[in-house]
């Protein structure tokens, strides 16, 4: 079993209120959660306006499928124009093999 969490930190410079953020962050979690079936989440900075932290797990039996789904969200995340990535963070998870 392989396991991997992607950890995006966003900036979103046009948001002046959390409704504003909210509207810019729900597209995006949701479509993660609807094409690439990925567990996504706002897991920083949930009281910030303009700042956004999002965290995303893909779990295969796979190394290169959790990594090509990783490499789809990621690229998904950076086709919205309101937001600017700060930074992207991959974590992988050791597990026993049985």
């Amino acid at each position: 079993m392989h396991v991997a969490a992607l950890t995006v930190e966003l900036h979103l410079p046009a948001s002046h209120s959390l409704k504003d953020k909210r509207a810019v962050l729900t597209p995006i979690l949701e479509g993660c959660r609807r094409r690439f079936g990925a567990a996504a989440a706002e897991v920083e900075w949930q009281d910030r306006w303009q700042r956004a932290g999002l965290g995303f797990s893909a779990v295969s039996s796979s190394a290169q499928h959790v990594t090509s789904m990783l490499d789809a969200i990621e690229r998904f995340v950076w086709s919205f124009p309101e937001i600017e990535v700060v930074e992207c963070r991959r974590d992988w998870m050791e597990t026993e093999e049985p």
